[in-house]
């Protein structure tokens, strides 16, 4: 492997870096207590795209209420119809797929569905009526006049009728549970202290809207948090907390913001993605010549701790369009030209020197720790990486509310492939990179992130080992059962 040029940090991209790799203060109980309401901090999108809000409350006694409120915009301040659900869950045992995770059960007692115009009202009752089973084919008759309020059964439990398929509707995303906490640092100038924050993971929603109805999880959605210990500020959090079915939440407006990618972003979290992949992400846009460069740090726990390996991938983009399929957010391709791998424990050494020669890197010439760079062999068949490559990419930018950039990069296709045709192009998003250094602030130098933090002998600050990459997924395995 070639020696590695020195690298200028950033110090919030690095002390940013550094705080995921030591747990982030993060503590996950497991089975975890569900108990209480858990409300979205935002409006969410998921694919398709649905723009939509969720409030959920878990009781002592198994039972649960849940709304889901769907929208026509991004913004989540024009409400199409909601949904209330009712059912009963029972927590299992610990995931053997997901680490950390909770696998449960639940059973659905009634769904119903209020709508907030007689568009709404129109549109659904076509796909209900175009696309059920003889039960629901009548479920609203042709011209029947809007009722504010109104609530019809989609599902029923006792009578056993269920319309909600045409809706794309399914709770898998409560077979699959995870409770983290940390504390929050308080905002205010005067106050020290922190505050707990306490956020619910629940499975992920399939890409593919054919495969939603029999897809069981193994990711999560972006969390929802606690209503009582939730990030503050969090405008969001309480108008979403006081609606109901009949009450949909308006949030409130902000300005949609151009994506102005130069600069430097990292994850916020522990990434977790299906096929059960942990990682942190890193990448660094410049854009005085539209090329950039970007790292996967890869990891076998959930709370990115041992790492597995690192990819480091380079390439240009072009400029930005609005999407007209995914409103608010912008299109962009992704050239991927250079990657380079270094593996950090044996497992992933083993794999790579077992890997047909000439299909990734040197042969059998993989050892933990040492970077070797795949772009000579077009790529590394053993990590699905192929080179040169494009992927074509949805993004949006936001601000938090402390007033931070962050960056929603398009969601990964569930079944493990590359959208690597205009047609695979993500319509919903992952969780957000922060902003951790300007565009005045970039470097053009690459090194690899092996010891980061650690200092060496002369009690100088070296690199310590994390995982990257960009516009890669990686699918080493992807498991599913109906």
């Amino acid at each position: 492997a070639a020696a590695q040029p020195a690298l200028r940090w950033e110090p919030r991209c690095r002390q940013q870096l550094r705080h995921l790799q030591d747990g982030a203060g993060i503590a996950a109980r497991l089975p975890p207590r569900l108990e209480g309401r858990w409300v979205s901090t935002g409006c969410e999108v998921r694919p398709g795209p649905e723009f939509l809000t969720r409030s959920y409350l878990f009781y002592s006694n198994r039972l649960f209420k849940a709304y889901q409120f769907y929208y026509w915009d991004p913004l989540c301040r024009d409400p199409s119809y909601s949904l209330v659900i009712k059912g009963k869950l029972r927590l299992r045992q610990a995931s053997w797929i997901t680490r950390g995770a909770t696998e449960a059960d639940y059973h659905l007692h009634k769904v119903g569905i209020v709508f907030h115009s007689q568009k709404a009202m129109r549109e659904v009752a076509a796909w209900i009526n175009q696309t059920s089973g003889e039960g629901c084919r009548g479920f609203l008759p042709p011209g029947r006049t809007w009722a504010p309020g109104a609530l019809y059964e989609l599902l029923s439990a006792k009578t056993e009728r269920d319309c909600t398929a045409a809706l794309g509707f399914a709770m898998h995303e409560l077979s699959l549970v995870r409770v983290e906490k940390h504390y929050q640092p308080l905002q205010q100038a005067q106050q020290s202290g922190s505050q707990l924050v306490e956020e619910l993971y629940l499975g992920d929603i399939h890409t593919e809207w054919g495969e939603r109805l029999h897809y069981r999880p193994t990711g999560y959605q972006q969390p929802m948090q606690s209503a009582v210990h939730h990030v503050h500020p969090c405008p969001a959090c309480g108008v979403i907390y006081r609606a109901d079915e009949h009450h949909p939440p308006v949030l409130p407006g902000r300005a949609q913001l151009p994506v102005q990618l130069s600069g430097s972003w990292v994850s916020t979290h522990c990434e977790v993605r299906p096929a059960v992949l942990f990682l942190t992400r890193y990448f660094i846009f410049h854009g005085n010549n539209h090329t950039w460069e970007g790292y996967y740090y890869h990891y076998s726990d959930p709370l990115c701790k041992q790492p597995t390996f690192t990819i480091y991938a380079s390439g240009h983009y072009t400029p930005g369009i609005p999407s007209s399929k995914v409103r608010g957010g912008t299109e962009l391709a992704f050239k991927v030209t250079q990657a380079r791998v270094t593996p950090m424990d044996q497992v992933t050494v083993m794999m790579l020197n077992s890997s047909e020669p000439g299909s990734c890197g040197l042969t059998s010439s993989w050892s933990a720790g040492v970077e070797q760079d795949i772009t000579p062999t077009n790529g590394c068949l053993a990590l699905g990486i192929k080179l040169p490559h494009t992927e074509y990419e949805l993004f949006k930018m936001e601000q938090d509310t402390r007033d931070r950039s962050l960056l929603y990069v398009g969601e990964r296709p569930t079944d493990g492939s590359s959208p690597d045709s205009p047609d695979k192009r993500p319509t919903s998003y992952q969780a957000p990179l922060v902003q951790c250094a300007g565009a005045s602030e970039e470097f053009s130098n690459y090194v690899s992130l092996k010891y980061l933090g650690k200092k060496d002998v002369s009690g100088n600050a070296t690199l310590k080992p994390l995982p990257v990459a960009f516009l890669l997924f990686i699918a080493l395995v992807f498991l599913r059962w109906d």
